[in-house]
């Protein structure tokens, strides 16, 4: 069993990545008294909300994307989402919006200070004595001018904390015949405008946030839109505008063709110019490639953890922060790195390594007796993040996230499914405001 540490002992941490969970961690990591250095590839703070209209760029950002959740509901517990003067004042704003509130936060706590732009990771090694694991050695490339390298240098680090999050790596669907079909392949991740598909036939697979987006965004412009997807969409969801007539719905995709054709599994057959994967992504950690004690990804189920933060062989000398996905995310990106801040400083006990291991074993037959394919392992869609949410609260003894959240998020769901083409402007939850902007006025 690895030593714990003793009760409020100060950390030097290394935090991997300067996205809203990196600078959360940091400020949580702060204010327990540990001293965070915060690794960021990029040039600047912001993570995948910093726009690139570059298609190899870290972003999967596209230039119309607006947030599928309210600004009341995304922001930070204490510091929240709301409309300045400049800016987008619209509930549910555009990426750039989020990118502003992101500096807005950083600056408001002192974060700049904490960040080593231009900085990469590409190496996370234990340093084992017999007393344990005795620290981490984080070799990173900085290049603080552009274009330049100035080689590899290496720091070792009392704890590391990874917060590179997981909308980089993309997930591409399986399609037999792909390698001989003579079309363009790509990426949401790579999408950007619609105007590159100006009269094609575009084959969007995929109808989740992206794909319902890009798929009527592209339809403006290209001659057809044909949408693959193991769920079609019920008639209600279909788009509501004359220039949608050019959208059509299928089931998955059986082939591709070596003329140009794709067949979908009912049947139908066209010959498209694109195919579009809005597929999802990948949970991917180079970093730790070369140490694979340390952490394994199978089919996007990143493991073993104990509440999707510590690896129990490992804790808390290395954990992770925001990997869940729907839910109230910045929320339990916030109570996860209180969490772990609480932990390494000794404020917070965490259960023995075999208890932690028997919580993951039946966590992970929990997901398998309700047929929840691993991929969805950190989902936290549905009624498991309230439930997450206030574990996380009690651990750290915080209030939970509160009703009106709660309540804003259910409804928001609900508006997704009822209004999907014009959820963001449209919604039925105008009463809960009141709740939430007095509770706002305590942080201003």
């Amino acid at each position: 069993m690895l030593a714990r540490p003793p009760p409020m002992s100060s950390r030097r941490v290394a935090v991997i990545g300067a996205g809203a969970a990196g600078l959360v961690a940091a400020r949580e990591l702060r204010r327990e008294g540990h001293v965070p250095v915060v690794l960021e590839r990029a040039a600047a703070i912001g993570g995948t909300w910093r726009y690139d209209a570059g298609v190899d760029a870290h972003s999967s950002v596209y230039a119309s994307l607006r947030v599928n959740s309210s600004r009341e509901c995304m922001g930070f517990l204490d510091f929240p989402f709301v409309a300045g003067t400049e800016g987008d004042p619209r509930r549910f704003p555009g990426h750039g919006e989020v990118l502003r509130y992101l500096e807005a936060f950083a600056l408001r706590f002192d974060l700049h200070e904490l960040v080593r732009l231009q900085t990469e990771v590409v190496s996370v090694r234990r340093r084992v004595h017999n007393a344990g694991v005795a620290g981490w050695s984080v070799s990173y490339c900085s290049r603080k001018v552009a274009g330049v390298g100035n080689g590899v240098e290496e720091e070792v680090f009392d704890s590391v904390v990874v917060c590179n999050g997981h909308f980089t790596e993309p997930r591409l669907a399986d399609i037999a015949g792909i390698d001989g079909w003579p079309g363009k392949q790509m990426h949401s991740h790579s999408y950007r405008v619609p105007d590159p598909f100006h009269g094609h036939v575009v084959v969007v697979v995929g109808y989740r946030s992206s794909g319902f987006d890009i798929s009527r965004e592209i339809a403006g412009v290209a001659r057809e839109v044909h949408v693959a997807d193991r769920s079609l969409p019920s008639a209600d969801s279909t788009c509501e505008t004359a220039r949608c007539d050019n959208l059509s719905f299928h089931p998955v995709i059986e082939r591709a063709e070596e003329d140009g054709g794709v067949v979908f599994q009912d049947g139908t057959r066209v010959k498209a110019d694109v195919i579009i994967h809005c597929t999802g992504y990948k949970y991917n950690y180079p970093f730790l490639s070369d140490d694979n004690s340390v952490i394994s990804v199978d089919d996007n189920r990143v493991g073993q953890l104990y509440k999707h933060v510590f690896p129990p062989h490992l804790a808390p000398h290395i954990s992770f922060i925001g990997l869940p996905f729907k839910g109230i995310l910045f929320s339990v990106f916030q109570l996860q790195s209180n969490w772990v801040a609480g932990v390494l400083s000794g404020r917070i006990e965490l259960p023995s390594q075999e208890e932690m291991m028997r919580d993951v074993v039946v966590f992970y037959s929990e997901l398998e007796a309700r047929g929840c394919p691993k991929r969805y392992t950190h989902d936290l869609g549905g009624g498991t993040t309230y439930e997450y949410d206030d574990w996380l609260a009690e651990q750290c003894g915080q209030e939970g996230i509160g009703g009106w959240r709660k309540a804003m998020y259910i409804a928001a769901r609900k508006n997704v499914v009822n209004r999907p083409g014009n959820y963001r402007d449209e919604w039925d939850d105008s009463h809960l405001l009141p709740q939430a902007h007095q509770e706002f006025t305590k942080y201003f």
